[in-house]
């Protein structure tokens, strides 16, 4: 009897070294996890200074990544407010933050209206430095207001789209009413 329980034992022993080795093969990989730590659906995020809103943002989803970059991939939606009142709006059907750079990016079909003005920026993509306060382009830009329309390639403006420059300015024509 006691023969044969070292001989189970030792056949044990063989078959538990033979499951627990391997080659480096069959070794578990280990994938990181990329994606999205939190989403919010349909956002909106209204910003205010003593009391008074000075910027309202709002999103069907956003993604708040792991290295502190939130992503809009349904679009993005911004109005600010002057004294109470909208004075410029963007929209468009994608947006990041960058938290690096305190920079948001929005692309695909972006509109930037001036309320005040009643002008009206469109583009493909554009930036906007929070600490700066402007945005800025390098893609084709064309700008629509009562009595004309200007196309060019790149723009600087303020952030409320009050002031702008094209930089590489191709034309202009006058709407007629």
């Amino acid at each position: 009897m006691k023969a044969y329980s070292v001989y189970v034992l030792a056949l044990l022993s063989l078959m538990m070294g033979a499951a627990c080795s391997g080659s480096g093969d069959e070794a578990v990989k280990v994938v990181q996890y990329k994606g999205p730590e939190a989403e919010t659906k349909d956002l909106v995020t209204i910003y205010s200074d003593s009391a008074k809103t000075v910027l309202k943002m709002t999103s069907p989803l956003e993604q708040k990544m792991q290295n502190g970059d939130i992503l809009y991939p349904k679009g993005l939606y911004i109005t600010f407010y002057e004294d109470g009142k909208p004075s410029s709006m963007v929209s468009s059907k994608y947006g990041k933050y960058d938290q690096s750079k305190d920079q948001y990016f929005v692309r695909n079909d972006v509109v930037v209206k001036n309320i005040t003005k009643n002008e009206q920026l469109n583009t493909e993509e554009l930036y906007w430095d929070k600490k700066k306060r402007i945005i800025f382009t390098e893609k084709f830009v064309r700008i629509t207001s009562a009595k004309e329309v200007a196309t060019g390639h790149g723009l600087t403006a303020n952030e409320d789209f009050s002031d702008y420059q094209i930089k590489n300015f191709s034309g202009s024509f006058t709407l007629q009413q």
